[in-house]
């Protein structure tokens, strides 16, 4: 769970990601995923595809909002899935819950959906 230093390889790269994600490091960060890597966000037609794209993403949202957060609120594994809940602070609008599936291929992350956004006020 949070903090935890796991040995499962699935489990490890997104504890690692998470870990970046908190150090807004984003060159350590960028490492947990996959050269091809695409993210989406149910109810979004954003996507992001590649690393490249995530490191230009990524590295704006920590600039803009270098107080974000995400709590880790639970983990499940599923196979070479992680299932994690989490909450989102600390930009500048309300807190807002979610789920993230992670895929996991070859010890990186190949892909990511974010499942639609509960407000928490």
């Amino acid at each position: 769970m949070p903090g935890d230093k796991s040995t499962h390889p699935v489990e490890a790269v997104v504890a690692r990601q998470l870990d970046a994600y908190h150090r807004q490091d984003v060159d350590d960060f960028v490492a947990c995923f996959s050269p091809d890597v695409e993210i989406v966000s149910e109810g979004s037609d954003r996507k992001i595809t590649g690393r490249e794209m995530m490191r230009t993403s990524y590295a704006a949202m920590f600039r803009k909002f270098p107080r974000n957060r995400c709590t880790l609120l639970s983990r499940m594994m599923v196979g070479n899935h992680a299932v994690d809940e989490e909450l989102i602070e600390g930009r500048n609008e309300p807190p807002f819950r979610t789920a993230a599936v992670y895929t996991i291929t070859d010890g990186l992350i190949s892909h990511v959906r974010f499942l639609s956004r509960e407000t928490m006020e």
